[in-house]
């Protein structure tokens, strides 16, 4: 490498100009077929799930987990979080007609049941879903939106959905991108398949079926009583089997009849609590790991938590949901781009969809809008009933906000010639202002301090103020006098045009 290029091998040199204008820089270097890592061979991408790659079979297997109460409760607990989640679109700077045509066609699908579909991207790592496409008028849009299996599809080498097509051979159908949207969670160039939550509950939940499994063939040995029975040296098979069903008879119904030469005794399984609790651990703590995996915590199956923390351990962590609802906003979008693309163009802005909670879009909305109103700014009803849900009638002007201009200019004109009037005597210099103040009193203070009564004080007020210097105040006041009738004249012509 020198200040003129770079060498990309030992026989091939590539100048800086040469580069800016070539057109391999938007090509990939780092790709599955040069490489050397990972043995990649043929179109198929295998999934690098290691919990499959360990078992040899697809993602089918985590379709099983759905059967066990507590990895299925989670799934609806997952799915209801988000479903119980305020959605619809979010127009932005999209054209209003194009808004307005989404919001259409979004109306007529079953979104719930979509939105459903797509929530089994983050249990399984991708959901493709099928557009199965309409002419409506000049137009053509989704008539519906279909979740197909995981397991029909895979990603060749160029990360390129493709369908498991009989006819297809082993390299399948490569997938139209107008026909297949894609829902993926954490999915990478490395990880097309994205990263599935169920494969952090395959353990655990196998785990779990087995030990539940021996803890009732355990419950079941010693959980009840042993009764045994004796019977004399010399007994024949037929009286061996004769005391045993009526043993067994007796543990069903407590009752049993034996000969008088037997003899039955009844032995407690003492002593097998400690083996008990083995198995009850080995279940709490897979149950724990499967609500860490699919909720985010663990609060239910903790031997210290509370009805309160319980209660709150039942739900899904804000995280969690909040992922999962980016998972189906994206997806949703992704599809909505198409639909923009195809009736109106590709460089026409797209509206979005968006899933929130109500409750903090309110309280954030609530303390901007208050602040901004408490700084002067007036929003027009429209913008209340739209933001904050409200129909006609709901919002009643208080009697100021109904008043007219013509009612309200007084008051306002008044503070504006008074702040006219201010501004004009804080123009005037402070040192003239006191040395005139001081020229003006100091006859006046002296004359009341000669004065020996009232009657005194009174006559020499009356000369110390035909003797005052008012010269030197005469050109101020004046300038001062002039400017405010000016201003009522001027303010009184404004009223008459008015």
């Amino acid at each position: 490498m020198n200040n003129n290029g770079v060498w990309v091998s030992p026989t091939e040199f590539i100048s800086f100009a040469e580069a800016k204008r070539s057109r391999a820089l938007s090509q990939h270097i780092a790709t599955r077929g040069r490489t050397q890592a990972g043995g990649f061979s043929g179109a198929n991408l295998p999934n690098p799930d290691p919990i499959l790659k360990a078992q040899g079979k697809d993602i089918a297997v985590y379709r099983d987990l759905r059967s066990s109460a507590l990895v299925g409760g989670n799934i609806r607990r997952r799915k209801a979080s988000v479903l119980s989640l305020e959605r619809g679109i979010k127009p932005g700077d999209a054209p209003t007609n194009v808004e307005r045509f989404i919001s259409d066609w979004l109306t007529d699908l079953d979104l719930d049941r979509i939105i459903r579909e797509l929530l089994d991207a983050p249990l399984f790592g991708y959901q493709p879903l099928e557009l199965i496409w309409q002419p409506i008028g000049t137009h053509l849009v989704p008539q519906d939106l279909l979740g197909k299996p995981s397991e029909w599809f895979f990603y060749d080498q160029n990360n390129a959905l493709r369908f498991r097509a009989k006819d297809a051979g082993p390299d399948g159908e490569l997938c139209d991108p107008q026909r297949f949207i894609v829902a993926r969670q954490d999915a990478t160039y490395a990880n097309p398949y994205g990263f599935p939550d169920l494969s952090m509950c395959f353990w655990p939940a196998t785990f779990m079926k087995g030990g539940l499994k021996f803890w009732v063939q355990f419950t079941e040995k010693y959980g009840s009583p042993w009764v045994i029975g004796k019977h004399p040296r010399g007994a024949t098979d037929d009286e061996t089997n004769l005391l045993l069903d009526s043993l067994e008879a007796m543990v069903q119904d407590a009752v049993a009849a034996i000969p008088d030469d037997a003899s039955v005794q009844i032995i407690e399984a003492a002593g097998k609590a400690g083996s008990a609790e083995v198995y009850r651990q080995l279940l709490e703590y897979c149950r724990s790991e499967i609500n860490v995996a699919m909720l985010g915590q663990n609060q239910t199956t903790e031997k210290d938590s509370n009805r309160a923390s319980a209660t709150a351990g039942a739900e899904v962590t804000k995280d969690i949901r909040d992922g999962d609802a980016a998972i189906v906003a994206t997806a949703l979008n992704a599809c909505i781009r198409q639909v923009v693309n195809l009736n109106f163009g590709a460089d026409v802005i797209a509206p979005l969809y968006a899933l929130w909670q109500q409750e903090e879009i309110d309280n954030s909305l609530a303390q901007r809008d208050k602040t901004l109103t408490d700084a002067g700014v007036k929003f027009t009803n429209a913008y209340w009933q739209r933001t904050y849900n409200l129909q006609d009638g709901d919002i009643q002007l208080t009697p100021t906000a109904t008043k007219s201009p013509e009612f309200a200019e007084p008051t306002l004109q008044p503070l504006l010639d008074q702040i006219a009037l201010d501004q004009a005597i804080q123009s005037l210099p402070a040192q003239t202002l006191q040395q005139h103040s001081e020229k003006a009193v100091a006859p006046f203070i002296e004359a009341l301090q000669r004065g020996r009564d009232d009657t005194e004080a009174l006559g020499l007020l009356a000369e110390a103020f035909t003797q005052a210097d008012g010269q030197t105040l005469e050109q101020p006041l004046a300038n001062l006098l002039f400017m405010a009738n000016t201003w009522g004249r001027l303010s009184a012509n404004a009223d008459r045009e008015d």
